[in-house]
C-alpha cells in the first residue's frame, strides 16, 4: 500500500479548497492553520514549542519526500530525452540507408566501372551494364510489402498529424506530450507581468478540463479524450509564465490521439514507445503492451499478427500430419 494512501483520499477535497482561495498555497495554509487555531487546541494544548516542533517535523518529512520525487522525475525525464535522441538518430540513420541505393555488380561490371573512372572504357556502357541488374526475388517481395504498408498507413493517416517528439502535439495555444501512463500539458500564459497561482484557474475533473487566466476566456474548457485520475494530477507555474499540468491516465494501455475533441488527431501509429517505461509495468500488462506494439508493427508491414501467425503455424502442422487430406480447394480466413 502506498505511503500516501491515508492522505491521498482527501486530495479531491483539498483541490476544491485550493480552487476557492485566490492566494494559492499561501492562503490555503492560512486557512488550515486558522482552522487549527479556531477549532482545536493545537497551539495552546501542549507544552511550549510542541506545536511548532510537530509542524516542522511534518514539514521536513514531506519536504524530503518532495525533493526525492523531484529528483526521480528529473532523472526519468533526462532518461526519456536520451532515449528520444537515440531513437531520432536511429530513425535518421535508417532513412539514410533506405534512401541510398546499393547495386550489386559482377567482377566484369566492376572492371568496366574502374576502366570508366580511369578513362579506359565507355562510361555509358558501364552505367548501362550496372543499371540493368535486376532486383532479387526477395527484394521484390520486400518492396511489395513496403508499398502495401505505406498504402495502409496513408489511408489511416488521412486527416491526422504526425506526433511531436513527445508523442503528443504542438497546438496554437499549448503543447502536450504523453507516455502510456501520463500526459504533460504546457500552456503559455498571456500576461503583462509575472503570473502566480492566484492569477489562474485550473479545474481537473474525471473527464473535463477548464484552464485559463482569471478575467479571461478559458484556454481549454472541454471534455477530455478519456478519463483522468483527479487525485494524481497536479499543476505548477514554471518561470512565472507557463502552466504545466500533469495528468495521470486511468487507462494506461492506450495512446491519446488528442486532449480534447476540438484538437486535430495525431497518428498514434507514429508514436515512439519508450522501452524504459515498459519496465515499470507489471508482467501481465507489459506482455499485453508489447504484443500490441508487435502486432501493430506487423500490420504496418502487411504481415500477419502474432495470433494470425499462430493459426497459420497450427494449420501447417495439421496439414503436415495429415498428408492424405486434400486442402487444395479449402479456403482459410
Amino acid at each position: 500500500m502506498s505511503q500516501y494512501s491515508e492522505t491521498e483520499k482527501f486530495d479531491g477535497m483539498l483541490f476544491a479548497m485550493a480552487n476557492q482561495v485566490e492566494g494559492g498555497v499561501f492562503q490555503l495554509l492560512d486557512v488550515y492553520f486558522g482552522f487549527l487555531r479556531r477549532k482545536t487546541d493545537f497551539f495552546v494544548g501542549g507544552q511550549g514549542g510542541q506545536a511548532e516542533k510537530i509542524a516542522m517535523d511534518k514539514f521536513k518529512y514531506h519536504q524530503k519526500l518532495a525533493i526525492k520525487e523531484k529528483a526521480e522525475k528529473d532523472a526519468a525525464k533526462t532518461q526519456r530525452e536520451e532515449i528520444k535522441k537515440k531513437e531520432k538518430s536511429k530513425r535518421e540513420r535508417e532513412e539514410e540507408i533506405k534512401a541510398s541505393k546499393i547495386i550489386e555488380v559482377t567482377e566484369e561490371e566492376a572492371q568496366k566501372l574502374e576502366d570508366a573512372k580511369s578513362g579506359k572504357g565507355d562510361p555509358a556502357a558501364a552505367a548501362s551494364s550496372s543499371g540493368d541488374k535486376q532486383p532479387t526475388e526477395a527484394a521484390k517481395k520486400q518492396e511489395a510489402a513496403d508499398d502495401k504498408a505505406d498504402s495502409s498507413d496513408d489511408e489511416d493517416s488521412k486527416g491526422k498529424i504526425k506526433p511531436n517528439m513527445g508523442n503528443g502535439a504542438d497546438m496554437p495555444n499549448y503543447s502536450w506530450t504523453q507516455t502510456l501512463q501520463e500526459i504533460e500539458l504546457r500552456i503559455p500564459l498571456k500576461a503583462d507581468g509575472r503570473v502566480k497561482g492566484k492569477d489562474v484557474y485550473c479545474e481537473v475533473k474525471r473527464k473535463h478540463l477548464r484552464i485559463g487566466m482569471k478575467g479571461q476566456p478559458p484556454i481549454i474548457d472541454e471534455a477530455t479524450f478519456n478519463e483522468i485520475k483527479q487525485e494524481e494530477s497536479y499543476w505548477t507555474i514554471d518561470n512565472n509564465k507557463t502552466l504545466t499540468l500533469n495528468l495521470e491516465k486511468i487507462n494506461q494501455m492506450e495512446w491519446w490521439p488528442h486532449i480534447v475533441p476540438s484538437d486535430p488527431e495525431i497518428n498514434t501509429k507514429k508514436v515512439s514507445p519508450e522501452n524504459s517505461k515498459l519496465s515499470d509495468l507489471d508482467g501481465e500488462t507489459r506482455g499485453m503492451v508489447e504484443k500490441m506494439m508487435y502486432d501493430n508493427q506487423r500490420k504496418q508491414q502487411g504481415l500477419p499478427t502474432s495470433d494470425e501467425q499462430k493459426k497459420h503455424d497450427m494449420l501447417q502442422k495439421f496439414m503436415t500430419q495429415h498428408p492424405e487430406m486434400d486442402f487444395s480447394n479449402a479456403k482459410f480466413s
